[in-house]
């Protein structure tokens, strides 16, 4: 059935580099190659994340995309893994590898700038995993913040303090983890396990919205006449 045409009006554009047309349209003989790309292009400008990748399964849900790969099933999957390993292997497409509770995923960006901080942010362990199957990854373009802190405030880190870090920040909000080190900073208790407790005792028992500074007397005894007051040793 011929195309009909498309519709009066606007309609959405799709961003697609020049040097697309220029250089790397010349190069491409494989009709599946050509067809992943260009629909990396379109299925990613869809995309408000923060960083964003595509994973073989957001191809595989996309039936109409997979028809035009294949008869079957099946053949429109070997279709879609021999067009991927093409585009990697000329460079369009980056990968980076996670695991997840779901298992081995692969995570493809376009080999752009950001595309490319982030596939070494991955490599680098910069990512956690976020329990969702459409976005398995959530990916640090820069180094944590709870690491930033950590460093700032008590020390180098270890890799098994790394790993606390990275737990906590998966569990508690920014903006408790960055009150918690002010705290710790404020009493003079340079100690992770000092600021996990006040963490811990926080998602327990509710954190008050408050300043801790200023006229904060009656704060600094809470916190060091409470339970905390271990960690001071």
């Amino acid at each position: 059935m011929p195309f009909p045409g498309f519709p009066p009006g606007k309609v959405r554009l799709v961003p697609v580099p020049a040097l697309f047309f220029t250089q790397l349209l010349p190069e491409m003989t494989h009709l599946g190659e050509l067809k992943v790309v260009l629909y990396a292009f379109w299925r990613l400008s869809q995309s408000e994340a923060p960083v964003r990748y595509l994973t073989r399964a957001d191809f595989l849900a996309d039936e109409s995309f997979l028809a035009g790969l294949g008869a079957s099933a099946a053949e429109a999957e070997a279709a879609l893994d021999d067009a991927l390993g093409r585009a990697v292997a000329r460079g369009v497409f980056l990968q980076a590898v996670v695991e997840t509770d779901a298992g081995e995923q692969t995570l493809y960006f376009l080999n752009t700038p950001k595309g490319r901080a982030a596939a070494e942010a991955v490599n680098a362990g910069r990512w956690r995993p976020t329990g969702e199957d459409v976005r398995p990854a959530h990916i640090y373009l820069e180094r944590p913040n709870i690491y930033r802190l950590y460093e700032a405030h008590i020390g180098p880190l270890t890799p098994l303090i790394a790993e606390q870090l990275q737990e906590a920040e998966a569990v508690y909000p920014p903006d408790w983890i960055e009150e918690a080190f002010r705290i710790a900073v404020a009493q003079n208790v340079r100690r992770w396990r000092y600021i996990e407790a006040i963490l811990e005792r926080w998602q327990k028992e509710g954190r008050h919205d408050r300043t801790f500074g200023g006229d904060s007397e009656k704060d600094r005894r809470r916190y060091l006449n409470d339970q905390f007051a271990d960690f001071y040793e």
